[in-house]
């Protein structure tokens, strides 16, 4: 029963109890067949695009703020790589580097005007959002005269960012995804870095005065929103040989609801890379996973809404249980982080 009770305490409790939850519905209502989903690649595959930019976005998200930006990184990061490297014929290196630099000069953008005017991050990267996309569809039409751009990449960068893995199913992705949420894992749970993350959003004024260098660590979390998405960008034209203008735009809204299904607050200082995570996957199962069932797929999205808010109150409820949560003599390490 304690080690019931524990578990609800984390943030990764939500998605935990979500995933299951829609797992058991598929079952009962859709008739599903949990072997034949589980082994699908699509949900997977799908999960591990929307979840690298997740871990950043929530890491960004626990420390009170936000970035819409990254639908328009996303088609950004393969836009860059498709021109640089198919329509101009330079080395892929110099395409991989473009797309990152892209990311890190809009993060940086995005991350200073944050510190710097009391601006609310919403408005910053909407804004952000609109003027990229403008670019990137304005851009590609003066350098290429076309908005898709065809992209061979070599076979090093295949097997690096764009391989078909298991069969020809399972995009290399997942192994980039599941790597960077280890690492994300390990420095918001484990180092000084993510202290400093959960201070933040805790109380800025606070964090602040007691010596947390906020504006600094403000900055590096958008350059990580914007770089995981132009990261995405540039592995979805190497895979697919191609990139669009559109292309990953509508991933938005998805990375969003995958962050706080998985535990984060929008109001900052309470979440997990764990909860992310299984958040990303649940999203994925949801969204992918109703092409298994006898559900018709236009009930998808009522699916994923009532998903969101149930997820949203689980997660003000477990934050409470963690508030209140007094530990026992024997453990003085907090149950807050897993």
């Amino acid at each position: 029963m304690n080690a019931i009770t524990d578990l609800l305490r984390k943030p990764a409790a939500a998605s935990i109890l979500s995933l299951l939850g829609v797992l058991a519905f598929y079952v009962i209502f859709g008739g599903v067949d949990l072997g034949n989903l589980l082994s699908a690649a699509s949900w997977v595959n799908y999960a591990a695009r929307i979840g690298i930019v997740a871990v950043a976005v929530g890491l960004l998200m626990t420390s009170g703020e936000i970035d819409i930006s990254i639908g328009a990184m996303i088609p950004a990061g393969a836009m860059t790589t498709a021109i640089i490297s198919g329509y101009y014929g330079l080395p892929i290196g110099f395409g991989i580097l473009g797309a990152l630099a892209v990311g890190v000069l809009v993060g940086l953008f995005n991350g200073i005007l944050a510190v710097r005017t009391s601006v609310p991050t919403l408005i910053i990267t909407l804004g952000t959002l609109v003027a990229m996309q403008g670019i990137v569809l304005a851009g590609s039409k003066l350098l290429t005269g076309a908005a898709s751009v065809p992209l061979t990449a070599p076979e090093w960068a295949k097997t690096l960012f764009g391989q078909l893995m298991f069969g020809g199913s399972h995009q290399v992705l997942i192994i980039w995804w599941v790597a960077i949420a280890a690492v994300a894992w390990f420095v918001l749970h484990r180092t000084k870095y993510g202290n400093w993350i959960f201070a933040i959003g805790g109380d800025r004024e606070s964090a602040r005065n007691a010596g947390v260098p906020v504006d600094r660590t403000t900055i590096i979390l958008f350059v990580l929103t914007a770089t995981s998405a132009s990261f995405v960008g540039m592995c979805n034209a190497i895979l697919f040989n191609s990139a669009q203008v559109s292309g990953g735009m509508g991933d938005i809204f998805n990375i969003i609801v995958s962050v706080v299904v998985g535990g984060v607050l929008l109001t900052g200082g309470f979440g997990s890379v764990v909860g992310i995570f299984f958040g990303a996957i649940t999203f994925a199962i949801v969204n992918k996973g109703i092409d298994f069932t006898a559900i018709d797929r236009n009930w998808s999205n009522l699916i994923i809404g009532v998903m969101l808010v149930v997820a949203v109150l689980l997660n003000e409820n477990f934050r409470q249980m963690a508030l209140k949560y007094v530990p026992r003599k024997k453990s003085q390490k907090s149950d807050v982080t897993p």
